[in-house]
């Protein structure tokens, strides 16, 4: 029986996922983390993006965050999360139009304070379709 650790995942909404897992991958600030059972205690800040929990029997399920917090304990990883969606339920049109209209906004901003809004909105519509296309490879193979 392979060692796990157990699994939250909560945003504003509610929770979103609990559970066990073997593995949690997860878009750290600094970069990709990778964390297993009995991992040291961190917390970290999360930058929009894929988290994955491997469960114990090897499914790997997606989840979209838009940001907020990870923290990891030997036994517990905790992710505090802004918005977070279970990848198969992200809008994938909806994406493609957040994108669009940041990428107008980009173009047309002078404004310093508008130019970071429009930038964080890009990168959370460009990260929710990475978790689609994440899916969608992870289905397809």
């Amino acid at each position: 029986m392979p060692m796990t650790v157990h699994v939250d995942i909560v945003s504003a909404e509610g929770a979103i996922h609990s559970g066990l897992a073997s593995m949690v991958y997860a878009p750290g600030e600094m970069g990709e983390l990778g964390i297993a059972a009995r991992h040291s205690p961190l917390i970290t800040r999360l930058k929009p993006g894929d988290v994955r929990v491997e469960t114990e029997n090897g499914e790997m399920q997606h989840f979209y965050v838009s940001g907020g917090m990870l923290e990891v304990q030997p036994d517990v990883v905790t992710v505090l999360a802004d918005t977070a969606i279970r990848a198969e339920n992200i809008d994938e049109a909806k994406a493609l139009e957040a994108k669009r209209r940041a990428e107008d906004a980009l173009a047309g901003q002078t404004a310093e304070l508008e130019y970071a809004k429009a930038q964080a909105e890009l990168a959370e519509a460009i990260a929710q379709l990475r978790a689609i296309e994440k899916l969608r490879k992870m289905r397809s193979a």
